[in-house]
């Protein structure tokens, strides 16, 4: 069955769940699991893990769902609250699914950015996991108050994280995030909409003959642009110009309608010829783009191309190793600990006074000779790429990790 981008994919088949006697009432906190985001989809892996070893689980939507209380394969879903960020509903919705599952002892897990959590009222939860990104250095003070408070448990998503959070003082657990390998590998053609088999290529609308560099990158936030569409659209302008059969796909919205950058105006201040840069049809974009799909384009592209200033994770990087393809990235916070096979951004500290923390603004010259690099590189599919990826794998993920972070969490 086909899974959606959007992480909602019907029920896996076979799917058995456990009785089992450490059973906890669990909410999560995130985007919904059917959402266009990377928390959406390992809200989704977590839950149907989670579900299936015999836990209770439910969602505090803070993305995705609004004025109802829905579910998504057999599962409750909350919507989110007025408060721009739910800190109004959460509590309160773990409140609720304890009642509704008296004698199991509850736990929230937060998936989300925790500085965005305020009042007294979160003191009230008896026990927050929170799997936290961190994406400066040092941590952010206002992410350092939210993971003091004696109620929760930091979980780092990266062996980055874990260090910064170490060095604040924090106790901390260690979950990466994992991919569904069964999709993410390479993909010659995928089943399109009329049913006939189609290539990436035909899905991107580029030709066989050109360099294809893949963006798969939030367009969201100005200053910091913390995604480096500025300094990746300016090295690419001035690699398209030595390197003409060069094309750039951005699978983002290019408008800046979630906050960000008019992405084809910036490419024409940068020197991309409007023929060297594509982005998804809008429609088809806010549709949902199956995983399928995705791992159709990772395995048509050249090099994935993500020098952000700033990951908490990462997923696009392992998705296309998964698929074969190498990934250019920054030297910088948990990018280079993913990165199996690929070439990594110099650049400089920028500080971040919204966050009162330091980010890593990747250098234009460092992300060109990257991609020269790329260019003359072999272009069949990356084994190291892939037997990297392997590790990250979601179902052993689940079993390595997230089980004995669940028997440290216990009651």
């Amino acid at each position: 069955m086909a899974k959606n981008r959007s992480g909602n994919p019907a029920v896996r088949a076979g799917a058995t769940v456990k009785k089992n006697p450490d059973a906890r009432a669990v909410l999560i906190a995130s985007n919904s699991p059917w959402s266009m985001t990377g928390y959406g989809q390992q809200t989704a892996q977590l839950a149907r893990h989670l579900r299936d070893d015999g836990h209770k689980v439910a969602f505090a939507s803070n993305y995705g769902l609004e004025a109802t209380v829905s579910s998504w394969e057999g599962m409750k879903m909350y919507p989110r609250g007025y408060e721009l960020h739910s800190n109004d509903v959460i509590p309160a919705y773990l409140q609720a699914w304890a009642h509704d599952n008296i004698g199991i002892p509850p736990l929230l897990i937060t998936l989300y950015d925790v500085h965005v959590f305020k009042g007294e009222h979160w003191n009230t939860v008896p026990q927050i996991a929170s799997w936290v990104p961190v994406d400066h250095f040092p941590v952010p003070p206002a992410v350092t108050e939210f993971l003091q408070r004696d109620n929760v448990t930091p979980i780092a998503m990266s062996q980055f994280g874990e260090q910064m959070l170490t060095d604040a003082g924090l106790d901390c657990l260690y979950v990466p995030h994992g991919i569904d390998r069964s999709v993410f590998k390479p993909t010659a053609t995928f089943e399109g909409v009329d049913g006939r088999p189609t290539t990436g290529r035909e899905f991107m609308g580029i030709d066989r003959d050109k360099f294809v560099v893949t963006m798969v990158s939030a367009n969201k936030g100005v200053v910091p642009n913390r995604k480096s569409f500025p300094e990746a659209f300016l090295a690419f302008g001035m690699f398209a110009q030595q390197y003409p059969d060069a094309v750039l796909y951005c699978h983002t919205e290019h408008k800046g309608g979630m906050g960000g950058l008019d992405l084809i105006r910036m490419a024409k201040m940068c020197g991309i010829k409007r023929e060297q840069i594509v982005f998804p049809d809008p429609f088809v974009w806010r549709m949902g783009i199956p995983n399928e799909v995705m791992a159709a384009i990772y395995s048509d592209s050249n090099v994935l191309l993500q020098p952000s200033m700033g990951e908490g994770f990462g997923i696009p990087l392992v998705e296309g190793q998964a698929c074969g393809l190498r990934g250019i990235v920054s030297n910088a916070t948990a990018q280079p600990e993913l990165l199996g096979d690929g070439w990594l951004v110099d650049g400089q500290p920028w500080w971040d006074a919204m966050q009162n923390a330091w980010l890593w603004a990747p250098k234009v010259e460092s992300i060109l000779g990257s991609l020269v690099e790329a260019y003359e590189a072999p272009r069949e599919h990356s084994v190291k790429a892939m037997e990297f990826a392997a590790q990250y794998d979601a179902d052993f993920v689940y079993d390595q990790y997230w089980k004995p972070a669940l028997k440290v969490l216990a009651p």
